[in-house]
This record gives C-alpha cells, sequence and structure tokens, in this order.
C-alpha cells in the first residue's frame, strides 16, 4: 500500500537520491534538464509516494514548457513530464503507473492540456503517449527525435501547436 503525497521542499533531498540511484550519474546533462533549470517543478503536480514504512518508493516531478511561438507570442503551454522513478525494491508492483495516472489526471482538472516526455514508446504508449504528437516538436538537442513522446489531456489539445520546445518563461 502506497500513500500518494504532494512534493514538499523538504523531500528534495530524498527524492534526489532516488533519481540518481534511478538514473545514470550524468542525467542532468541531459536536454531535458535544460529545460528545468533556474525553474520550480510544478508543486501541485509533483508526486511522491511513501510505503507502510515511510520510505520514499517513488517520485515524479512535472515542469511547465512552451511549444513553438516567436518574440510576439509565448507558445502553447505544456507539461514536461519527469524525471519519474521507482525505488527498485518496488519495481514491477505497478506504482510507476499509478503516479502517472494519478498526476495526468490532477494536470487535466488544473486545466493543463498537454504533456512531453523524452522516453521509450514501446513503453509510454500505454499512457496515451505517442511519437506522432511528438514529431511536431523540435526537442533541445541532443535528444533523439524518436524518443520526444507526446500525449493530448484535452480534446484538441494539438491543433496547430508545433516547433520548438522552448524554457518557460512567465
Amino acid at each position: 500500500m502506497f500513500r500518494l503525497l504532494r512534493e514538499r521542499p523538504e523531500d528534495s533531498y530524498e527524492v534526489e537520491m532516488l533519481y540518481d540511484l534511478a538514473f545514470a550519474p550524468g542525467r542532468t546533462a541531459l536536454s531535458s534538464y535544460k529545460l528545468r533549470e533556474g525553474i520550480l517543478p510544478i508543486e501541485t503536480l509533483s508526486t511522491i509516494a511513501r510505503d507502510e514504512y515511510d520510505t520514499l518508493a517513488g517520485a515524479i516531478r512535472y515542469w511547465p514548457i512552451r511549444i513553438g511561438g516567436d518574440e510576439a507570442t509565448p507558445g502553447a503551454p505544456a507539461l514536461l513530464l519527469g524525471p519519474i522513478a521507482v525505488h527498485p525494491t518496488h519495481q514491477g508492483e505497478g506504482l510507476g503507473a499509478l503516479l502517472m495516472a494519478r498526476t495526468m489526471d490532477r494536470a487535466a482538472e488544473l486545466g493543463w492540456k498537454r504533456v512531453v516526455l523524452v522516453g521509450d514508446e514501446p513503453y509510454y504508449a500505454q499512457f496515451g503517449f505517442s511519437a506522432r504528437l511528438g514529431s511536431r516538436m523540435n526537442f533541445p538537442p541532443p535528444t533523439n527525435p524518436a524518443r520526444v513522446l507526446a500525449k493530448s489531456l484535452a480534446l484538441g489539445a494539438w491543433k496547430g501547436v508545433r516547433g520548438d520546445v522552448k524554457k518557460w518563461t512567465a
């Protein structure tokens, strides 16, 4: 049994340790991290899971980004999902799927229309992500374009949305 909780500032160290455990040491050099620099994760969506011993079992974060636009218009708002990680002792228990489902439902409730991630389509397709939608975007290099995946949270969310993925600006 897991308790899903909003990530709090005091959880940050534990969450970063989980991400270090789950991903390669050079994870912060990835292009998705460049989009996150100087921006806080979205507080209402970033979620942790604790097990019955109150141990951190999983975590997911979301970041605001923009797609397309130019100097006159800021581009379409979207969510950048990730990282998401499940502690090795809890992998295979459905926790990653639970974190994704609950937080994407919450994102839709909050009015977000689009979600983007960099990952493997065969896995993330089960959550509605597609490389076809991802092909509408130019993700900052170095990123394999085939790994840029996207999902609609609202009908017609991607109509007319395409272009460069950019850091969030107010």
